[in-house]
């Protein structure tokens, strides 16, 4: 597997339960110095075949605490290669653009504690970032549609990817993948929901497709999932409105562009859990929050998440085909989550 970042610092630890296409990435450096784990990641392969999801966790992003994450939802007959594609290649993609863009990213005063109250220092922080993302999204689609040998003419990937660096979080979405907070509050941990499911079924997403005269119906036997297909063929029939690759579908409303968002994280933020829709289909942000903030450990937090997640499969739908369930849960804080209880 191809590293995603040239650092030589870094390690690569594979995870593999079944047929996954998941990888744990970890600047060994600064995890030896502070013995600190930061996160954990897992994800376990559903009933249709091979896991077409993939995912990453980087220690020492950009910088010494910085964190980089993402899930990535593959789709389409070669979707977990492109899902592994992106997985590999967008966190170079990213930084590199945020070095050239930023050079706010290794400057001492982007370390600084920014006054809560200076709204146009926060505004120029995100308006880079939110550029930074927005490029490297756009060359990664473009480097795949280059790619010889590989049909992703009906095959794509979500993304859903954060960065930490110092007390911001920057958040990228495309698809229906999710990030969720865990926030300490009077009522205990608390979710706080930073990414919208991007289904054709949202009305702005729904009017975007069609203003490019693509459809956006669902089936008779699923008439609770809206689906994308072509003006006069009965297909791809794509179950989110934006992601990477999809190719018979960008011409028709699809896009490759991320929602943004930026976050100045607080003392109550307590851990980023990024998860592919497998999960949320049968388990709600309240439900996912209590079972990180209930773990015993970092490194358990994210397979008792999944865990959950396959039982509630086999409870809630015992005869349908149970989705691949993919976790990366992303601690911003230096205790154990049992501890934050």
């Amino acid at each position: 597997m191809g590293s995603c970042i040239s650092t030589a610092s870094s390690e690569i630890h594979s995870v593999h339960h079944g047929h996954e296409n998941v990888a744990y990435y970890e600047n060994s450096d600064y995890a030896n110095d502070s013995q600190v784990r930061i996160g954990s990641i897992h994800s376990h392969q559903g009933s249709k075949g091979l896991n077409q999801d993939a995912a990453i966790l980087y220690q020492g992003y950009g910088m010494e605490d910085g964190a980089f994450g993402g899930v990535f939802d593959g789709h389409g007959y070669n979707g977990h290669t492109v899902s592994k594609l992106v997985r590999n290649r967008l966190p170079s993609l990213l930084l590199n653009q945020m070095n050239a863009m930023v050079k706010f990213i290794s400057s001492p005063k982007y370390n600084e504690k920014a006054d809560g109250g200076d709204q146009a220092q926060f505004n120029k922080k995100f308006n880079k970032w939110k550029d930074a993302f927005l490029t490297s999204f756009k060359v990664m689609d473009k480097e795949i549609k280059l790619l010889e040998n590989l049909d992703c003419s009906c095959s794509g990937t979500t993304a859903v990817v954060a960065v930490r660096q110092g007390e911001y979080l920057i958040v990228g979405n495309l698809g229906d993948s999710r990030a969720v907070l865990g926030t300490k509050s009077e009522d205990g941990i608390v979710p706080v929901q930073l990414t919208t499911d991007l289904k054709p079924g949202l009305p702005t997403e729904a009017d975007r497709i069609r203003k490019c005269n693509g459809r956006v119906l669902a089936l008779k036997e699923e008439p609770h999932i809206d689906r994308v297909w072509l003006p006069h063929d009965d297909s791809p029939g794509l179950a989110m409105s934006r992601a990477f690759g999809d190719f018979v579908l960008k011409n028709h409303g699809v896009i490759a562009i991320p929602e943004v968002s930026c976050h100045q994280l607080s003392e109550n933020d307590l851990f980023l859990v990024l998860a592919s829709d497998g999960v949320w289909d049968v388990l709600s942000n309240d439900q996912v929050t209590s079972i990180v903030s209930s773990t015993a450990t970092e490194e358990a937090a994210a397979k008792a998440v999944v865990d959950a997640s396959v039982a509630a499969w086999k409870q809630k739908f015992p005869n349908s085909k149970r989705d691949d369930c993919t976790v990366v849960c992303l601690f911003l804080k230096k205790q154990q989550p049992s501890i934050l209880t």
